[in-house]
């Protein structure tokens, strides 16, 4: 089989769908896994606006704005079958709860969330479940686009650390995805940057900002522990960066 090595490809956009969501989309290039990386930022784009959509519907049909919030949140996850709240856990598990590179991995991969990956998520849910309450209650448009801003900057931001950092260990999806090159990392930021200014205006600047700080700390922290990322370093980057884009829209 010739591989396709083209920055660009049509094919990309089912295959970063098939990879970062639980949709029956079809993929049939998976030569491309890697240099499908550039259009995650769409994919968050589509969650957001997505679930900002059937939040608002319910919000018409007379549901009040908190449990609004709560469907638009659970769709989110549905969506994506929890697979950065997963990664969340297991980075807080393993990046604080061994003592070594070695150990550290081992916990991370264990199915298996303790006492660290709960409060994690419990923290990251009620975050992101606070903001998209205050946005649904303050203006429907305004929550459709700074909650779309926030899905497509920090899935932008897993492509980044993705080719910065070097695998952590030899197996695994985000070694199985293989390393998006320089170019394609590039597109993918400039995707999401391009969208969160479209979207979010002036806002977007300090949401850049905020996103850019929450990426390099993550990275930071699992250079020193793990020596690289993985999987659920990918998924806490997202959920973390979301948390602080999402702050810094709202603030």
């Amino acid at each position: 089989m010739i591989k396709n090595d083209a920055l660009f490809s049509l094919s990309d956009l089912p295959l970063a769908f098939s990879l970062l969501t639980r949709l029956p989309v079809p993929a049939s290039q998976t030569t491309r896994i890697a240099q499908s990386a550039w259009a995650y930022p769409l994919v968050g784009v589509a969650i957001g606006i997505a679930s900002t959509c059937v939040a608002l519907f319910t919000i018409w049909m007379g549901l009040p704005t908190p449990l609004a919030a709560l469907i638009c949140l659970t769709i989110q996850i549905v969506t994506t079958g929890a697979l950065h709240e997963d990664g969340l856990a297991d980075t807080i598990d393993g990046l604080w709860g061994g003592w070594n590179k070695a150990r550290r991995l081992e916990i991370m991969k264990d199915s298996r969330i303790g006492a660290y990956g709960v409060l994690a998520l419990v923290l990251s849910l009620a975050a992101r479940w606070a903001v998209f309450w205050l946005l649904l209650s303050q203006s429907p448009a305004t929550a459709v686009l700074f909650i779309t801003t926030a899905a497509c900057l920090s899935r932008a931001a897993m492509v980044a650390l993705m080719a910065i950092l070097p695998n952590a260990r030899a197996s695994g999806l985000s070694h199985s995805v293989g390393q998006p090159s320089a170019q394609t990392a590039g597109v993918a930021c400039a995707i999401g940057v391009v969208c969160a200014i479209m979207m979010s205006g002036a806002s977007a600047f300090g949401a850049i900002f905020w996103a850019a700080l929450g990426a390099v700390s993550v990275g930071l922290i699992a250079r020193k522990k793990i020596g690289g990322q993985t999987g659920d370093i990918l998924g806490a980057t997202q959920q973390i960066t979301e948390i602080a884009i999402l702050f810094s829209l709202v603030a």
